[in-house]
């Protein structure tokens, strides 16, 4: 009777005592090594909803700047001030911000920006309150929004720390473009509230109310809900390794770095613009008799076609990893519609194609935003995904705060504008201004296209780690099933046998082995049992046994033989195989081979 055991990694299948065991696969490996968990949804919906929030509170008074001036008894300047100071904020903080993400972890910084955020929230709803006296209600609004302002990049850069150590590869751009998006969605939600709950009400308070409960929600949630910064297991092998850099030694990393630098300056000019288009469109368009509801409708089309064009691009990126083509093909076509805008907020009557240009200006430019900052980590890994980011978005803040004073300060007061909608003292002409917005994004456009080139890091070195820890886990595998199916063979000899029972044959097969033994024992009476047998290596044992085996693959035979059975000796061989020979006494050696 003849049975197989085929062990080993170079079969199809692993077959060890009747039982079919499939090859270990590339996935089976990947499953050991990395693991996702389904409450990195719930930690990424926490995050989108802090940032929302956080966006609402930022330009709260932006789309009805009218009404929030004459409610609080103030200039246009002074309600513009509460914008800008969170560039102002965000430029120190920042660096303390990046630095907390990637030494503290997520969990801390998310709790701390989430009761920043309520916080503010809160003082600036009491400082619009009736029984406050008017001259302290400025200043209390302002002190809210400077509270907000400090936790906005403990919240705007967790986006590619979340994606980085919580999602894995497939799954990083789709999760960043979530969270950075949220951001946009928030000031969707600012230009198309303030403008319907301040027109309505004709009062602040309302307007602030309804801003603080959410960010009292949200950070209900995040203090509750969010329990590790990183989890268990890590998602990928960048992820392992996400925090490889020190901060100051990141940061050294970041400046000497060019690729990096010039991603820097062109997008961070780029947001610069995001930020000035989105404060300063109700007075840009009030001048040529455009509403201030049909300023919040550009806004909420800016940014709803970002969002729409940032989901497509998030999923195409994810599948082709090209953020270098995506990037600098939306920034072209980004720098034409803020050509037009330029050109079409100057005439009145164009609603159509207004609103259009800012639909197109959205579409392209806001949806490279989440794109972009993937792109950062990848040129500049293993520095922290907070630092790089991190970094993008102070220059960001510091040119945006360059270019409100510069674009403030190239307007011209006009004399006679008696069809402009603006309020007292705010008719103003923006022909210049826009335009240099236009160049200046057309500028950074060329410099970026033309100059910027770099490898993907991150990518490269989860392929690299991957490609490692993948071999060596299939020769683990491969090792440990090998190891498992060791038969051991001993002869254990019949209770009757007068003879010293010292035959022992140890056999130890490694892996992938054909085992075929067939034992003819053809003794005459007179036989003095001279046994030959062959076995690899050759072994000699009385009586004529002839013992040939087959292996077809790695196996070593040790036979150790000080037996000599008389004719009366019958010896039993129990393998761990159910491999046993049986003497008799007639000389005739009758084995029943059985090998399962």
């Amino acid at each position: 009777m003849e049975h197989d055991i085929s062990c080993g990694s170079g079969s199809e299948e692993v077959r060890c005592q009747g039982e079919l065991r499939p090859e270990p696969s590339p996935d089976l490996a990947t499953l050991l090594q990395f693991k996702v968990y389904r409450r990195r949804w719930f930690i990424l919906l926490v995050l989108c909803l802090l940032n929302c929030s956080n966006a609402m509170l930022w330009l709260t008074f932006a789309p009805v700047a009218d009404e929030s001036a004459r409610a609080l008894g103030v200039s246009l300047d002074q309600i513009n001030w509460l914008s800008l100071v969170y560039m102002i904020v965000a430029i120190p903080l920042s660096f303390v911000s990046t630095w907390m993400l990637d030494t503290w972890g997520l969990r801390l910084t998310l709790i701390l920006g989430a009761w920043l955020n309520m916080l503010g929230s809160v003082l600036r709803f009491v400082g619009v309150l009736h029984v406050m006296d008017p001259p302290r209600r400025f200043p209390l609004v302002m002190a809210g929004q400077v509270v907000c302002a400090v936790a906005q990049p403990l919240v705007i850069f967790s986006p590619t720390k979340l994606a980085g150590v919580w999602f894995p590869q497939q799954q990083r751009a789709t999760a960043n473009m979530i969270a950075s998006m949220s951001n946009p969605l928030g000031v969707l939600f600012a230009n198309i509230l303030s403008p319907l709950i301040a027109g309505s009400s004709g009062d602040l308070s309302t307007l602030l109310l309804s801003y603080s409960l959410p960010a009292t929600v949200v950070c209900f949630l995040a203090t509750v809900g969010i329990r590790d910064s990183v989890p268990p297991t890590p998602p990928s092998a960048s992820a392992e390794t996400s925090n490889s850099e020190p901060f100051l030694q990141g940061i050294r990393l970041l400046l000497q770095n060019r690729a990096y630098m010039l991603l820097m300056m062109c997008f961070g000019s780029a947001v610069a613009i995001f930020t000035c288009f989105s404060t300063l469109l109700e007075q840009i368009l009030c001048v040529k008799e455009y509403t201030n509801d049909f300023a919040g409708l550009c806004g909420a089309l800016f940014i709803l076609c970002g969002v729409v064009g940032a989901a497509g691009l998030g999923f195409y990126v994810d599948r082709t990893r090209k953020f270098t083509e995506v990037t600098k093909v939306n920034m072209c076509l980004s720098s034409l519609g803020c050509s037009a805008f330029a050109v079409f907020s100057q005439l009145r009557g164009q609603k159509v194609l207004v609103a259009a240009v800012c639909s197109l200006f959205g579409l392209f430019g806001f949806s490279a935003y989440p794109v972009a900052m993937e792109l950062s980590v990848e040129c500049s890994y293993p520095v922290g995904e907070a630092t790089s980011a991190g970094l993008i978005f102070i220059a960001g803040q510091v040119l945006s705060v360059v270019y409100m004073v510069i674009l403030q300060a190239l307007t011209k007061p006009l004399a006679d504008s008696p069809r402009s909608v603006c309020a007292e003292g705010g008719t103003l002409s923006w022909r210049v201004p826009v335009l240099v917005m236009a160049g200046l994004w057309c500028f950074g456009t060329c410099v970026f296209v033309c100059f910027f080139h770099t490898e993907y890091k991150r990518l490269r070195a989860e392929e690299e780690a991957g490609g490692k820890k993948h071999n060596t886990t299939i020769s683990t595998i491969a090792q440990t099933l090998d190891t498992a199916h060791t038969p051991d063979t001993k002869d254990i000899p019949n209770p009757s046998d007068t003879n010293d029972p010292s035959h022992t044959l140890n056999t130890s097969h490694i892996a992938n082995t054909t085992h075929t033994l067939d034992i003819i024992d053809r003794p005459n009476p007179s036989d003095t049992h001279d046994t030959s047998h062959t076995l690899n290596p050759s072994h000699t044992l009385n009586p004529s046994h002839t013992l040939d085996t087959s292996h077809t693959a790695n196996t070593t035979h040790t036979l150790d033989t000080t037996d000599r059975p008389n004719p009366s000796d019958t010896l039993h061989t129990t393998h761990t195989s159910s491999m046993a020979y049986m003497p008799n006494i007639s000389g005739t050696l009758d084995t029943p081979n059985t090998l399962a």
